[in-house]
């Protein structure tokens, strides 16, 4: 062992650990090996010679630091495994460069020195002799780990023969000094030498060439950036930009009329002529005018298939009431119980067997549910319809045998589950499957009060079904209310194009008329596909004095009426036009009034009416004999765009026409209010949505009481915040105004809503622009 104080550069390094550290730099310096592997292989050579410097004079550090000649005989550690030729620097292929390399590896072989298994950190404090280096593969670490140097903790001096005190020398660090000290040695060097104290050298720095190449740095780069930039960074321009689109327009026009008052309707009439409710109508008629005809059906030839009268309707409708209440037991249990709903599955084809099915529920005091017959198992809209029959909790449905066929069917020949639909019991009433109720038999049915009548359903823009509850007060004050405003008396014949089975063709068709004992000609939608002049040809041939349309129907009449000369409109008092309430209705009234008023029709007679699912039928335009005259509005768009009504001149592109849809119902308060936020009353030059207060409005959402206190609760009030009333009103989803002559326009529906830049438009508009612009010559048959 060297005596203490020799310098460093007296131990000889041994050739092969100077070949290695060649190698190393070598690696490093083109790049492929990183400066933490780097690190980690050469302090893994180092490793066994650490202790000897453990105790080193301080004095010693700058001699060395000196190049020194290294002896030509050293004990070996392990066999290198030689870099390819091809890879080698032309500095490391001397001579005596292979001579010393050759000389360590035999040595090597004879010694055969087992190399120490534990693996240990070089950055952790560990002695030298048990320290192993960890794995090079060092590519993932971070890069700040690079530029650490390696710390050597200083333990007690160990001996050990067989390692020389070289680490000195190995300490410069640069691939000059490496590659000098492989090929000369410091002269006076002793093995023994003493080394400077732990103090001094804790930490031995292993400085070296810092070159990595481009791709690893990059690859670091890479790893020391964020994952993805901060959400800012992707939207701030854009954000801002689409802010400034939507700032609104200093110049846009605004409200400028004085706040509007809440419109009043005719008052109510009670006539003594009129029953107490309905199903005491129906009992009245079918006792005392039972010949007299109720409804006549027609086949798709334009046949009348059968004629159902009062008398009939009456009968069967008791059977059907018998047979709900007391032949259908479950376990010696009624399997219906008053109040239970029930669902109605009937063609649009079938008005007669429908009635029939209404009113057997109605005096069993059950609810009827009308739906549509399901197509297919899968059918999208069924399954909305079964949400709606699930929520109403439906366990029985009515049809009949024809209807019945032609469902799908299961494997055991019932009627298949369709999707979404809940468990269904189908009853068929054809008169041979009811039971005729004994002669002192009378239901206790009493159709007035608050109880539900029968669910509506509605389809809303989404998709969804939701089922409007109309109970039994509604449902007579609505018929009540239409006799007065139409001006409807006994045993006059009303054409019917609409389905009977909702909405205007329900209240017009099956309930109004069966109250003032009227006759009504249902056409089927079918009829009309293959004659679209079916129904006024029924109007002429039948003398009705009202007809119940839509402009759809109007429009397709004036393309099929070329060569009909023999067809009379004179007997019309009122021609109702169930959709009046979208714009483009007027481009039809239009047509069909200058073709047709040659053939009797006069433009008086023309009554578009606007209705809702939650508040009914909203107004109607009155017969000439008790109503103002009709108005039309010619507004502009850019105003209605705003929300804000500017009378335009007719001839420009830029303006909406629209017609007037005929004063409120009797009994009925109109108001009003602004679309979003607080129901605000609107200004009288200001577009809103129309709210009504009426006896006739729907009660609810049925079993949706969270949807159903925002429409059927609504309370309107004043600038101030006031109430305008101390009754709730309906939200109708129309929207409109209130114009001269208290008439009520409307311009749009709240679903067909589309805001683009801080700017209304409505999905009407774009068919009343179509239409506007020679309808024959571009809409077929309106689509």
């Amino acid at each position: 062992m060297a005596e203490r104080g020799c310098p460093l550069e007296a131990v000889p390094l041994p050739a092969e650990v100077r070949e290695s550290l060649a190698e190393l730099e070598l690696e490093l310096s083109e790049g492929d090996i990183t400066q933490k592997g780097y690190e980690k292989k050469r302090a893994k050579l180092l490793a066994r010679y650490a202790p000897l410097i453990q105790g080193a004079d301080p004095s010693l550090q700058a001699e060395s630091r000196l190049p020194g000649p290294a002896p030509s005989t050293a004990p070996a550690l392990r066999p290198q495994k030689p870099r390819p030729s091809n890879t080698r620097d032309e500095r490391f292929r001397s001579d005596v460069h292979t001579e010393a390399v050759q000389a360590a590896l035999a040595k090597y072989r004879e010694r055969k020195m087992p190399m120490p298994s534990k693996r240990r950190s070089a950055l952790a404090p560990a002695s030298a002799e048990a320290y192993t280096p960890p794995d090079t593969s060092s590519a993932s670490e971070d890069e700040g780990s690079l530029r650490r140097p390696v710390r050597l903790a200083s333990t007690p001096l160990q001996s050990h023969p067989s390692v020389q005190p070289w680490l000195g020398q190995a300490g410069q660090g640069s691939s000059t000094s490496s590659s000098a000290s492989s090929t000369s040695s410091h002269p006076g060097g002793s093995p023994a030498a003493a080394l400077a104290g732990p103090a001094a050298l804790a930490h031995i720095g292993v400085p070296v060439n810092s070159r990595v190449s481009s791709k690893i740095q990059q690859l670091l780069n890479t790893l020391k950036r964020p994952k993805r930039p901060p959400l800012k960074e992707f939207f701030v321009d854009d954000f801002e930009e689409l802010l400034e689109v939507q700032q609104p327009d200093p110049n846009q026009p605004k409200p400028e009329g004085s706040q509007m008052a809440v419109l009043k309707g005719e008052p109510l009439a009670a006539s003594t002529a009129w029953p107490p409710s309905l199903l005491a109508a129906l009992r009245q008629w079918g006792t005392t005018q039972p010949r007299a005809p109720c409804l006549t059906a027609l086949d798709t030839a334009g046949k009348a298939t059968c004629t159902l009268t009062y008398g009939k309707l009456w009968s069967r409708s008791l059977k059907l009431a018998y047979t709900l209440l007391n032949k259908l037991t479950s376990k010696n249990e009624r399997l219906l119980k008053p109040g239970d709903r029930v669902a109605l599955v009937f063609p649009n084809s079938d008005p007669v067997m429908f009635t029939v099915a209404f009113y057997g529920c109605l005096l069993a005091e059950l609810v009827p549910v009308p739906i549509e017959v399901p197509l297919t198992r899968k059918d999208a809209g069924s399954q909305q319809i079964g949400f709606l029959l699930g929520s109403c909790g439906v366990a029985l449905a009515l049809t009949t045998d024809a209807c019945q066929k032609g469902l799908p069917k299961a494997q055991t020949g019932e009627v298949a589950t369709f999707k979404g639909w809940p468990p269904l019991t189908w009853l068929v009433i054809d008169g041979k499957h009811l039971t005729k109720p004994p002669k002192d038999w009378h239901p206790s049915a009493q159709d007035v009060g608050a109880g539900t009548a029968y669910i509506e359903y509605k389809t809303s823009k989404e998709g969804s079904t939701v089922g409007v509850a109309v109970s039994h007060a509604s449902l007579l004050a609505q018929c009540q209310a239409l006799t007065q405003a139409c001006g409807y008396t006994e045993a006059e014949t009303l054409t019917n194009v609409l389905d009977f089975k909702r909405d205007a063709g329900l209240w017009h068709g099956v309930l109004t008329s069966v109250m003032n004992r009227m006759h009504v000609v249902s056409v089927p939608y079918a009829l009309m596909k293959v004659n679209p002049l079916s129904w006024i040809q029924k109007v002429c041939a039948y003398k009705a004095r009202a007809a119940l349309v839509k402009s759809r129907d109007m429009h397709w009449s004036l393309l099929a009426q070329r060569g009909q000369r023999d067809v009379s409109l004179s007997s019309l008092r009122m021609l109702i036009v169930a959709d009046g309430a979208n714009p483009w209705s007027i481009s039809s009234c239009d047509a069909f009034l200058n073709v047709f008023q040659s053939r009797g029709l006069r433009p008086e007679v023309v009554c578009p009416c606007a209705t809702s699912p939650e508040a009914l039928t909203v107004a109607i335009r009155r017969p000439p004999d008790l109503g103002p005259p009709p108005r039309r509005a010619v507004l502009s768009m850019g105003g209605l765009s705003h929300g804000v009504i500017r009378v335009d001149a007719e001839e420009k592109l830029s303006v909406l026409t629209v017609q007037d849809v005929g004063q409120v119902m009797p009994g009925a308060s109109v108001c009003v209010v602004k679309v979003e936020g607080t129901p605000y009353l609107c200004k009288t030059d200001e577009v809103g949505e129309i709210c009504v207060n009426s006896s006739t409005a729907a009660a609810a959402y049925y079993g949706l009481l969270g949807i159903t206190k925002s429409v059927f609760e609504t309370v309107p009030v004043t600038v101030a915040g006031a109430p305008v009333s101390d009754r709730p009103f309906t939200r109708t989803g129309l929207l409109g105004f209130i114009g001269p002559d208290d008439l009520v326009f409307v311009v749009g529906k709240l679903d067909g809503l589309m805001v683009v830049g801080a700017r209304r438009h409505n999905a009407d508009d774009i068919v009343a622009t179509a239409l506007a612009v020679e309808p024959m010559k571009f809409v077929y048959r309106g689509r």
